[in-house]
C-alpha cells in the first residue's frame, strides 16, 4: 500500500485519520475520484510531521479488489515500514489530539490515550462530529476521537452488513471496532439514534468498555420515541420519501426543492442532499449524483429506533457506568413528563448502586444540538475530559 502525506491547513495541531473498509483500495486508477477538494500542502523544516487529509471515493466503475486502502497515514509509519490495517467493520476518524503518540499499528502494546466514540443519528454520517471532535481536541490534547460511519451510512454503506439491521447490532459493529483498534473508550456520546446505540453498547459488552464509562445521550429517550409535531422534523416520513426518488438524480437542487415542497424544512432538504455523491469518476463535473447511504437498511435501524427499550440498563445502571441525558429545550415532543421522572427516580438509584445516571438541559437548542448551540453543548461535554487524567 501507498502511503500519501500532507499538513492540513485546518487541523491546528490535530491529527485526524480516515480509514474505510476492505471494499475500497488506493489506487490511481479510473474509478476513484476526491470526495473534496485537495488540501493545501506545507511542509515543516524537519520534515517530521506530515499529514494527510485524503479522503477518496469508491465509484461504482472502481475495478473489485481485495486489496484495502488507507485514506490518511502518518508519514512516521510509512518510515517504519509499519502497514496500517483499515477497519473492515465501519468507516471512521481518528481525530488525535497533539499529546497522542500512541498507534495501534506501530506498537499496540502502549496503553492508549483517554477515548471518546462519537456516534451520529439516523441519515447522518461521521462528519457531523469532525469540527467539535477537532475543537475538543485543542482544548484536550491527550485525546483522541473515534468518529464512526454506522452501518448503511456514509462510507461504511460499501462495507456489507447482514441483517436485521437493528440498534442492537449497530452497537455491535462499534464494539468490534473499537476492539479492532485495541481502544477502551472513556466516554460514549451518541446523538438521537446513536444515543441508543451507545446505550446498547454498555448493555451489550463488559469489555472492551472500560470502567469508568461516562455515556452522552444527547436528546433521545430510552424507550418510546414520539413523532414530531408541526413544524419539526419527522424521520420516518423523510426516509419513506427518499424511498420514492430515484437512486441517481442529476440535480441536487431539484432533490432539495421536491423535499421542502413536500414539508421538510429548508435546513433538513440541505442536510439530506449532502448524502449525494457524484455518481462517476469525474467528480464535481459529474452529470448525476447517487445516495451515498442504504436506504432500505436504514428503514430498518429506524423501526428498530422506534421499537427498542433500554430503559432497564438505566434504571439497573452498571457499577462504573455513568448515563447523561440531554435535552435540547425547544425538542419537547420527544420528551414526556414521565420520562423525565424515569430519569430522575434512576438518578437516585445509581448513586445507591455505584452507578450513575444524571439530566441535563441544553439551552437556546433544537434536536441538532451540536449545530444549534456547540458552544453550550461543548461545556457540557468538556466536564467528561476534565475528570480524566492521562
Amino acid at each position: 500500500m501507498s502511503a500519501v502525506s500532507n499538513l492540513s491547513p485546518c487541523c491546528y495541531g490535530v491529527r485526524s485519520v480516515s480509514f474505510v473498509g476492505s471494499n475500497s483500495m488506493l489506487r490511481s486508477t479510473a474509478g476513484i475520484h476526491w470526495m473534496a477538494t485537495a488540501w493545501a500542502s506545507r511542509r515543516f523544516e524537519n520534515d517530521t510531521f506530515r499529514i494527510s487529509r485524503l479522503a477518496l471515493h469508491h465509484s461504482r466503475s472502481a475495478i473489485k479488489d481485495p486489496s484495502i486502502r488507507m485514506a490518511l497515514v502518518d508519514e512516521r509509519l510509512a518510515r517504519r515500514g509499519n502497514v496500517a490495517k483499515p477497519s473492515e467493520i465501519l468507516a471512521y476518524d481518528l481525530v488525535q489530539g497533539a499529546l497522542v503518540r500512541w498507534s495501534s499499528v506501530v506498537d499496540s502494546s502502549l496503553p492508549d490515550p483517554p477515548t471518546a466514540v462519537f456516534l451520529h443519528g439516523i441519515l447522518g454520517g461521521r462528519k457531523n462530529w469532525g469540527t467539535f471532535a477537532r475543537r475538543l481536541a485543542q482544548e484536550f490534547p491527550t485525546w483522541q476521537f473515534l468518529l464512526v460511519d454506522l452501518r448503511c451510512h456514509g462510507d461504511s454503506t460499501s462495507i456489507k452488513k447482514r441483517g436485521p439491521h437493528t440498534v442492537a447490532s449497530t452497537a455491535l459493529d462499534v464494539l468490534k471496532l473499537v476492539g479492532q483498534l485495541k481502544i477502551t473508550p472513556r466516554v460514549l456520546v451518541g446523538h438521537s439514534f446513536g444515543g441508543k446505540v451507545a446505550l446498547s453498547m454498555v448493555e451489550q459488552a463488559a469489555k472492551p468498555l472500560a470502567r469508568p464509562v461516562r455515556v452522552w445521550v444527547l436528546d433521545a429517550t430510552p424507550g418510546k420515541v414520539r413523532p414530531g409535531g408541526d413544524g419539526e422534523d419527522h424521520p420516518a416520513e423523510l426516509i419513506s420519501f427518499l424511498s420514492t426518488l430515484p437512486k441517481e438524480v442529476s440535480s441536487k437542487q431539484n432533490i432539495l426543492n421536491a423535499l421542502i415542497q413536500e414539508g421538510f424544512s429548508k435546513d433538513v432538504a440541505q442536510w439530506v442532499v449532502t448524502n449525494l455523491r457524484p455518481a462517476n469518476s469525474l467528480g464535481p463535473l459529474s452529470s448525476t449524483f447517487s445516495w451515498v447511504f442504504d436506504l432500505k437498511g436504514i428503514a430498518e435501524m429506524y423501526q428498530s429506533y422506534e421499537e427498542t427499550n433500554l430503559w432497564k440498563i438505566v434504571e439497573e445502571v452498571p457499577r462504573g457506568v455513568h448515563i447523561n441525558f440531554l435535552k435540547a429545550e425547544r425538542s419537547l415532543h420527544r420528551w414526556a413528563l414521565e420520562d423525565l421522572q424515569r430519569i430522575h427516580a434512576a438518578e437516585e438509584l445509581a448513586a445507591d448502586e455505584g452507578g450513575g445516571v444524571e439530566m441535563h438541559v441544553l439551552e437556546d437548542a433544537g434536536h441538532w444540538v451540536h449545530t444549534d448551540n456547540p458552544d453550550g453543548l461543548f461545556r457540557i461535554l468538556s466536564s467528561s475530559f476534565e475528570r480524566f487524567k492521562s
